[in-house]
This record gives structure tokens, C-alpha cells and sequence, in this order.
């Protein structure tokens, strides 16, 4: 009969099969309570360790613990030693377990203190031994497990390890590989195919510098001489200060390689596409500005020639540029032309229409104001000039500006600089004005309405925006470009027009200008049925679903008669004055100048008290 302690057990079924005598003693049960009972029943709460224990014995063939504590049937835990190897008897596979009683074997004194001496030197031994063997174990277990590749090299270059990962990407089996020389079978030659010498690999640099190397653009070779791209990181190992070797962990990154290379033909494409659409973008830019002869402005007539020949001739400069003319006849798209032709064309135009803002508010506006300067004030503001900054500032309707303010707005104009609302920092800027106005400011400056030197400050380079019964021959081209642009906006096609409408608008005076004639077209373009246009005219001139009526039409002559018979009742009824406050130019909305080059083509004959018949001021 065997004194000590042992049990056969079933791991695939967690069973005790079987005990001896002295381990139902060690245990507490007798041997029927044993056969069955189920191993992890024995070891509550021990699992992990109990399957770290019996893979160890299957791996190995025997292995040793004291890691596990049996229950005993009285309930408190035992500190034993196990001792297990595999049984072999067919079937499913079974364990022989030997218990040791370490607290019974330590309160035994039977032996000599010699023989003591003895067993605790080999009992040490073998334990040393054991944890050497469990610490390798777990360590080719940790490398088998591992998903990276994981090989050693010593300081020869030589391989001493590799772990299966790196025998899957590789393609070698272990023992092909253990003991040679790894670089020359795996890392010999770059992606491009070029030589790799040794003496440049990061690898092998770990053994001269002592460093961790970290690469993530070469390639590793597979055994059937296909190439992959790696990551990888070279660590050296150390013995006593000195290195003795290197490990090297590496993972396979062909697919985000890939997925990089494709990423960046992609956007080599997209940058390709943005070219060419910035190409065929630029072609379509000139080829607009061609159908629109300059920067959006449409016109060939003899006028609109010589503005643009002053658009220009003034766009390269920083000169101030005074824009007049009446209400309607584009004076801000001369402005935006003159912008866009300069070379502040990378910076915003800002636009103020100066006859919108209320009195109290100019100062804020064009200069900003600190938080609380101002009711409502509830932070800092940026003004229009520092929105303007390194670009242009249009001012509309500049003769609106409050004669007070003017003198701070040629300081700016002359010197760059100006204070915000409610602060004492003087700011600079760097801004090109362009002002406009339906007044004449000159008879404003006589006045004492606006400052003379403000005037000249902005008048250094004067365009005129030529009214649109001045340049009758774009009256038709201007009416074909706003029934395309309301066609598109009503979503209306096949709206056209006819010779007798174009003969209708170019008969009309156009009080209003070129935005009156964009107004009556998009409205014929709404009331238009079948194709066809209604234009709608004050006066009586209209067009009505039937035709054209002719009796409301009138001749060269007629129009020039009425024109003629208009101007006379206005200059009586100003007493023959033409310019000024009060004049026939103010009654009739034009300017003086080209009022007087009217009376002069009409013939007209201006007579006032004291004067002879002849055209006067």
C-alpha cells in the first residue's frame, strides 16, 4: 500500500476517478465521496490555477505546484504539494496526482540533521529546477500566443528563437532558421530591390549602440521570395551590462501600405482634378468676361468703351476713385471691376451704403467700438475699415456722410490710422477707397455741405457712370442678359426677344437706369405665356398679347420733340437756371453736364434776365 497521497484524475471531464487510502485520509472523505467528485468541487474558486497546472502536466508530462489548496471535507483549506504526471491506459487521458502534507511534513523530526541537511539542498534544487521549467514554459507560451512575429538574434546576427507568428509571415519553420543568419535570409534586400548590407540594418545597429531601433518602411522576404512591408522594433538585450543580443517584434502592414499608397493616389488625383477644374474654371472666367467685355460689365457702346478704358487704367493703382452718376447705372459694379482688376483682388470688398446708416452710428460703423461705448455695445466691434484691411473699401453714397465725421474719414484716407469708439489705441490700415454718389459734390463743397479737401482726397480718379438713354446701343444686349439670368431664376426656358420689343425698350428713356431695365424684364419674364414676353412700360407703351400697338409708338423725331419740349418746361419753370440748387439739372434728376450737353444737341436756346440767347450756366 502506497503512504502517500494520491488521486487519478479525469481533466477532460473535471472528475476524480479514483483515490487511495491516504489521500481519503489527507482529504476527509472516504473513497466513494472522492470517485466522482468533481476536481474544481475540490478547489473552489481555483480554476485558473488549476488549468495552468494541467496544461502544464499535458505539455510536459509531469509538472509540480503549490499554488493549489484542496478543501477539506471539515471545511478548511489544506497547504499541500502536487506532484502530477500523465497516465498512460488508452482512452481519455489521465493524471496521477501525489499529495505532500507540507504543514504535517514540516512538523516531522525523524531524520538526522544530516539527512535533513541533504533532502533540503536536493528538495531546493529540484524546486529551482521546476521554476526554471515553469518559467520557460510560460514564456513559449506567451510567444506562442503573441500575434506579432517574435524572433532573437544574438550578438552575432545569429537566430536563436522564433515564435510562430513570425514562422506563419515568413515562411520558414523555426528550425530552418535557428542558428543562421537572419538578415541575409529575411532582410537582404530593400523594396525597391536594391542590396541591403548588414552593416546598415537597425537590427543589428541594436548590438553596437545598445538602442531600441523602430522602423515602419521596409520589407521583409518570405521564403518563397515574395516580399511583404513590416513594422518593426529592435530592443537589445542586455547581460550584465554588456549586450549580448536583440529581440525583434514585427508585424505585417502590406494592407495599410496599401491603403497609404491607394489614399495618396487618390488625392494625387483629386489634386490632378483640382487643377483641371481651376484650369477649365479660369477658361470659363475669360470666357465670361468676354461675353460681358469687362468684369461683369456689359456694354459696347462708345460710353461704356471709356469706362472701361478708365477701369483700366486706375485698377493697378491705389489711387481713390470717385464714382458718380445717377441711381441705377451700376456705379457699384464699377467698383467691384476696379477691385478685381487690382491687385487687392485677394482681399474683401467691403461695401457701406453710407445713406442707410443713422446719424449716431456713423463713427461705430466705419471705425468699430470697445464694449460699452455705445448703448448696446455688448463687446468690441470690428469696423468697416478693419474688415477692409489690405483690400478695398467701397463707400456708396458718400455725399450722405455727416459733414462732422468727414474730417476723421481724411484722416484715415491720409494717414491709415484711426481710434475705435470708446478707445485711445490709435489703429493702422492699409485700405483703397472707392466712393460713389448720384450728387455733385462739387456743388456740395460750394455749399459748405461736404469738406473741399475730403472732395479732392476721394476725386483723384474720376469715373462717370453714363446713364443708360446715353448708351441706347446696350440696351439690347443688357435685356438678353437679364432674360437669361430670370429664365433661370423662374426656371422658364425658351423666353426670347423680339425685334419689336427691343425697339420698345431702346424708345424709352429709362429714368431708372439700368436697374429699372432689369426690373421690366423679370417682370415680362413672370407674366410671359407661350414664349412670349410682355413688357410693360409707363407711358403707354406696352405690348400687349396681340402685337405691337403702333399708335402708342413714336419716332426719332417725335421722342426728340418731347425730350426738347421737357427740358424747355423745366428750364422755365427755373427761370433758365441749369445748375445748382434749384435748377432745371436738379429738377429733372440728371446731371448738370449732361443736361447741358443735352440743351446743346436740342438746340435749346437758355435765356436768362440780363443775358443773351446763348447757353449759360
Amino acid at each position: 500500500m502506497c503512504p502517500e497521497a494520491m488521486l487519478v484524475l479525469r481533466p477532460a471531464e473535471d472528475r476524480i476517478a479514483d483515490g487511495n487510502p491516504a489521500a481519503c485520509r489527507l482529504l476527509g472523505y472516504d473513497r466513494q465521496q472522492l470517485r466522482g467528485m468533481a476536481v474544481t468541487a475540490l478547489h473552489p474558486g481555483q480554476l485558473p490555477a488549476l488549468i495552468v497546472f494541467t496544461d502544464g502536466v499535458m505539455a510536459k508530462g509531469e509538472y509540480w505546484t503549490r499554488g493549489l489548496k484542496p478543501r477539506h471535507a471539515a471545511g478548511h483549506e489544506l497547504v499541500l504539494e502536487y506532484s502530477a504526471s500523465v497516465l498512460t491506459r488508452g482512452g481519455a487521458p489521465e493524471l496521477l496526482l501525489t499529495m505532500t502534507d507540507l504543514a504535517t511534513q514540516r512538523r516531522r523530526n525523524v531524520d538526522t540533521e544530516a539527512d535533513l541537511y541533504v533532502r533540503g539542498g536536493i528538495e531546493e534544487w529540484q524546486r529551482v529546477e521546476r521554476f526554471f521549467r515553469d518559467v520557460e514554459r510560460e514564456n513559449q507560451l506567451i510567444l506562442r500566443a503573441a500575434g506579432e512575429g517574435i524572433y532573437g538574434v544574438n550578438a552575432d546576427g545569429k537566430t536563436t528563437f522564433v515564435n510562430p507568428a513570425a514562422e506563419r509571415m515568413l515562411g520558414w519553420k523555426a528550425e530552418e532558421l535557428v542558428g543562421k543568419d537572419m538578415h541575409s535570409i529575411v532582410h537582404h534586400t530593400h523594396a525597391d530591390g536594391s542590396y541591403y548590407p548588414a552593416m546598415h540594418c537597425p537590427i543589428y545597429a541594436a548590438f553596437r549602440d545598445g538602442a531600441v531601433h523602430q522602423v515602419d518602411n521596409e520589407v521583409f522576404w518570405r521564403k518563397d521570395g515574395t516580399r511583404f512591408f513590416v513594422e518593426y522594433t529592435s530592443t537589445p538585450i542586455k547581460d550584465r551590462g554588456s549586450v549580448v543580443g536583440a529581440v525583434i517584434v514585427f508585424r505585417d502592414v502590406t494592407q495599410r501600405k496599401e491603403a497609404d499608397e491607394k489614399l495618396r493616389s487618390a488625392l494625387a488625383e483629386v489634386e490632378q482634378l483640382r487643377k483641371q477644374l481651376e484650369r477649365d474654371n479660369e477658361y470659363l472666367q475669360e470666357e465670361i468676361r468676354r461675353e460681358s467685355n469687362h468684369r461683369g460689365i456689359i456694354g459696347a457702346s462708345a460710353p461704356m468703351q471709356k469706362t472701361i478704358r478708365q477701369i483700366e487704367l486706375v485698377a493697378p493703382t491705389d489711387a481713390s476713385v470717385l464714382i458718380t452718376g445717377e441711381s441705377g447705372t451700376g456705379k457699384e459694379l464699377i467698383a467691384r471691376a476696379i477691385h478685381d482688376a487690382s491687385k487687392r483682388s485677394h482681399r474683401p470688398l467691403i461695401r457701406v451704403n453710407c445713406a442707410s446708416i443713422p446719424r449716431e452710428l456713423f463713427e461705430s460703423e466705419f471705425f468699430g467700438h470697445a464694449k460699452g461705448a455705445i448703448p448696446g455695445a455688448l463687446r468690441d466691434r470690428l469696423g468697416r475699415f478693419e474688415l477692409a484691411d489690405g483690400g478695398t473699401l467701397f463707400l456708396d453714397e458718400v455725399g450722405e456722410i455727416p459733414l462732422e465725421l468727414q474730417g476723421k474719414l481724411l484722416r484715415v484716407l491720409q494717414e491709415g490710422q484711426f481710434e475705435r469708439v470708446g478707445e485711445s489705441r490709435t489703429r493702422n490700415v492699409n485700405v483703397r477707397v472707392i466712393a460713389a454718389t448720384n450728387r455733385d459734390l462739387a456743388a456740395e463743397v460750394r455749399q459748405k455741405r461736404f469738406r473741399e479737401d475730403l472732395y479732392f482726397r476721394l476725386n483723384v480718379f474720376p469715373v462717370e457712370s453714363v446713364p443708360l438713354r446715353e448708351r441706347t446701343d446696350d440696351i439690347s444686349l443688357l435685356a438678353a442678359h437679364f432674360l437669361r439670368l430670370a429664365s433661370g431664376k423662374l426656371k422658364i426656358s425658351d423666353l426670347r426677344l423680339t425685334e419689336g420689343d427691343v425697339r420698345r425698350l431702346t424708345q424709352y428713356a429709362w429714368p431708372g437706369n439700368v436697374r429699372e431695365l432689369q426690373n421690366v424684364i423679370e417682370h415680362a419674364a413672370i407674366l410671359a405665356r407661350n414664349g412670349r414676353l410682355r413688357i410693360d412700360l409707363p407711358g403707354g407703351l406696352t405690348r400687349g398679347a396681340g402685337g405691337p400697338n403702333n399708335a402708342s409708338l413714336l419716332t426719332e423725331d417725335e421722342r426728340r420733340d418731347r425730350d426738347r419740349a421737357n427740358i424747355i418746361a423745366a428750364l422755365d419753370a427755373c427761370g433758365g437756371k441749369v445748375f445748382g440748387h434749384g435748377g432745371a439739372a436738379e429738377l429733372l434728376h440728371v446731371r448738370p453736364t449732361t443736361l447741358a450737353s443735352r440743351i446743346k444737341v436740342l438746340g435749346i436756346k437758355v435765356l436768362r434776365k440780363g443775358q443773351s440767347s446763348s447757353l449759360t450756366d
